[in-house]
């Protein structure tokens, strides 16, 4: 059996949770018994497009191909130029076959690329894999009011109205229904967490359609454990990912210049993040002032690889994800787990569904850095806190147990389908 898995980006030119997720699960679905897969990942700008064809070869695998776009609407989550997708993609697919497609964001492809899959390949299960909130939400999935910046519970015409005014309701209810229009092609919807799935039945996906499994990872050998100088505490910390007004590094930042100078001591807070240069330019003004009253305490290592990671680990004790919306399942978060780092999490979303408070981690108020500040000051001054949650926590799900589940959900709708194909005279028999 052969799966197309297909990806908005590929991580060697974007690193993100999805992209990680959906690279990994191609990896893990090789590794079982019975199947193949194929990895099709979208790229734009500034990689250059081939004059020809925006199917390009990655030039390391032949199992892993690139399709060039820069011609999304983010409004309807569809493609512009709907002649290339089907003459390009559809003819990829035709030449492909595969039993399963599984779709990770529609990104650069758009929402009619599920169409063409129906198309080209007739009644093969299709998968699409949810990451966050962007069919239901405008405001960039994230599912918090644009005004107020308070979350956001539940989609409606009226609140996305008045968050929307300029677009309007009617609109906004156009495309709710032009997506829904495409899903209902779906086999089957997937995600790491319940939560996200509670959000997506809430707006409309059939429950039994919903299915929950845990992104896989491939975090190679576990960082040891920092080594502790005799009368030293456990008081390094550490932000790894973007940062973007809905990643809570505001948050904290203030929470650290927030804890009195005896309780910190020599404590520091490392944070390995990228893309501020490209946020709004107040945002980017608010986080370096932060830093600036934050002096000493904190220490900007700026973005990182993957590969990266295990050594920057080596360096530090708790992890912090204090992001500001709901989330899903933050890659990072597996990657503590892994390497055996509890964390500090908002109390909210994918987060607080990960993160078990006082078994493996620590939870905070969403968004409020006194709280924040409060955490981490615990953690600073309770020296068997580390060691207890340290022994709590369950290393996350690997690449293969993620393939594993992936390929038995894939088998379930390939009977599934087998079963719808048998004429009555032929059940009869």
């Amino acid at each position: 059996m052969k799966s197309l898995i297909i990806s908005h980006a590929h991580p060697d030119f974007s690193i993100g949770g999805a992209q990680v997720a959906s690279y990994n699960l191609h990896n893990g679905l090789k590794a079982q018994t019975g199947w193949n897969s194929h990895y099709l990942a979208g790229v734009g700008p500034p990689v250059a497009a081939h004059p020809d064809s925006p199917l390009m070869s990655l030039g390391r695998a032949p199992d892993e191909s690139l399709f060039w776009s820069d011609d999304f609407d983010w409004f309807y989550l569809g493609t512009k130029d709907l002649g290339g997708l089907m003459r390009h993609f559809e003819r990829f697919l035709s030449d492909l076959r595969p039993d399963v497609v599984n779709f990770h964001h529609v990104m650069g492809f758009g929402v009619q690329a599920i169409r063409s899959v129906r198309r080209v390949l007739g009644d093969v299960p299709i998968v699409y894999t949810l990451h966050e909130y962007l069919p239901i939400c405008v405001h960039h999935g994230q599912m918090i009011k644009t005004k107020t910046h308070a979350l956001c519970t539940k989609a409606s015409p009226s609140d996305c109205g008045m968050c929307f005014p300029e677009i309007g309701r009617a609109n906004l209810l156009r495309r709710e229904a032009f997506i829904k229009s495409f899903f209902d092609e779906v086999d089957a919807f997937v995600s790491p967490s319940h939560f996200l799935l509670s959000r997506f039945a809430d707006w409309g996906l059939p429950p039994e359609k919903l299915v929950m499994i845990e992104n896989g990872l491939d975090g190679g050998t576990p960082a040891p454990v920092r080594k502790l100088p005799p009368g030293k505490r456990r008081n390094r910390f550490a932000y790894f990912g973007q940062l973007n007004p809905f990643k809570g590094i505001k948050v904290l930042v203030d929470a650290v210049t927030r804890i009195p100078a005896d309780v910190w001591g020599d404590s520091l807070l490392y944070v390995y993040g990228g893309n501020l240069e490209h946020q709004p330019e107040e945002f980017q003004a608010s986080v370096k002032e932060l830093f600036r009253q934050a002096g000493r305490r904190v220490r900007f290592g700026g973005s990182y690889k993957s590969h990266e990671l295990p050594g920057l680990m080596r360096d530090i004790d708790w992890m912090l994800v204090p992001s500001t919306w709901w989330e899903n399942a933050p890659v990072v978060i597996q990657e503590a787990q892994f390497h055996g780092r509890p964390v500090i999490a908002s109390n909210i979303g994918g987060m607080a569904e990960k993160v078990r408070d006082g078994v493996d981690g620590l939870h905070f108020q969403v968004s409020n850095a006194d709280s924040l500040a409060e955490t981490m000051t615990r953690a600073i001054r309770e020296p068997q806190l580390w060691g207890r949650l340290h022994a709590g926590i369950r290393p996350p799900g690997t690449a293969f147990d993620a393939g594993a589940r992936h390929a038995e959900l894939f088998e379930k709708l390939l009977a599934r389908r087998r079963a719808r194909r048998i004429s009555p005279l032929e059940a009869a028999e």
